[in-house]
C-alpha cells in the first residue's frame, strides 16, 4: 500500500494571503496525520511563498515523536540554504528537485545525463546525515537506470504530464494511456533496479488509482494542490481519508 505524504505547501500560500497566522500550518500538519496521512511534504522556496523556514522547524517539533514511522519529506533544489536546512532538521527524507529559484511549480524531472555527476556528492552529504534521497524524475523509462550511480535511493516520478493528459483526453484516451503507461513503465524499471519509486504532482481523486493499479509498489505519494482543493468540497480531516483510500487500491 502506498503511503500518503500531505504537502502543506498550499495551506502555507493561503496563509501567507494574510498577516494573522490563519490558516496555521502546524495545525493542519496534525489534523492530516489524525487523519492517516503517514508523513508530511514541505516545499521550501527562496522566496518563501508558500513554506517558510520557520514552518519547516514548527512541522519537525510536531513530527518529533512521531518520527521515524510518520516520517518528513523536504523538498527543493540542493542550494547551500537548502542543505543547511536540511542539515537542521535530519528528516527522514529529502526529494532533490531541478527547479530554478523563479519556477512556478515543479514541473520536470533531473536530466542526469547532464546533472548526475554534480548530484553525487549532495547525494552522499544526505545520505551521511541518515536521509533517504529521492530524485525528481520524468516518467522516461530510458533515464531512470541512470539513478544508481547518484547513490540515490530511489526516486520519485512526475505525474504533472499525466494529470494533465487525463484531464484534457480522458484515462481511456490514446493520450491518457500513453501518459500512464510512460509512469508505469518508469516506475517498473526503478523496481526491477531495487530503487523506492514514489510519485507525485497534481495527482486527484481520479487519477491515482490508475496509477497505483498499474504500479501497486509504489511507496509514496506526496499530494497537496488538488488535496487542498478537494478539503474545501470536504473538509480538510475528509480529504486525507479520501486520499489515503484512493492509494489503497
Amino acid at each position: 500500500m502506498a503511503r500518503l505524504s500531505v504537502n502543506l505547501n498550499k495551506v502555507a500560500l493561503l496563509r501567507n494571503s494574510r498577516h494573522t497566522g490563519s490558516p496555521n500550518v502546524v495545525e493542519f500538519g496534525r489534523i492530516a496525520l489524525e487523519a492517516g496521512a503517514k508523513g508530511l511534504t514541505v516545499h521550501p522556496r527562496p522566496d518563501e511563498r508558500h513554506i517558510r523556514r520557520t514552518d519547516v522547524h514548527d512541522l519537525a517539533a510536531l513530527l518529533a515523536p512521531l518520527r521515524p514511522a510518520i516520517e518528513f519529506n523536504i523538498e527543493g533544489r540542493p542550494t547551500a540554504d537548502f542543505l543547511d536546512l536540511v542539515a537542521e532538521i535530519r528528516p527522514e527524507q529529502v526529494t532533490l528537485v531541478p527547479d530554478a529559484p523563479q519556477a512556478f511549480t515543479s514541473d520536470s524531472g533531473w536530466n542526469l545525463s547532464a546533472e548526475g555527476e554534480t548530484l553525487k556528492p549532495v547525494v552522499q552529504r544526505l545520505k551521511q546525515q541518515g536521509a533517504r534521497v529521492i530524485l525528481f524524475m520524468d516518467p522516461d523509462a530510458a533515464q531512470t537506470p541512470a539513478v544508481p550511480a547518484t547513490g540515490a535511493d530511489g526516486f520519485e516520478i512526475y505525474t504533472g504530464a499525466y494529470a494533465e493528459a487525463v484531464r484534457l483526453h480522458g484515462l481511456d484516451s490514446e493520450a491518457g494511456q500513453a501518459a500512464l503507461q510512460a509512469v508505469v513503465g518508469a516506475a517498473q524499471v526503478g523496481q526491477r533496479l531495487g530503487l523506492m519509486v514514489n510519485i507525485g504532482h497534481d495527482l486527484d481523486l481520479l487519477n491515482t488509482p490508475p496509477l497505483i493499479a498499474g504500479a501497486p509498489f509504489i511507496h509514496e505519494a506526496s499530494i497537496g494542490h488538488e488535496l487542498t482543493g478537494d478539503a474545501l468540497r470536504y473538509g480538510f480531516a475528509e480529504a486525507v481519508r479520501r486520499y489515503g483510500a484512493a492509494l489503497a487500491v
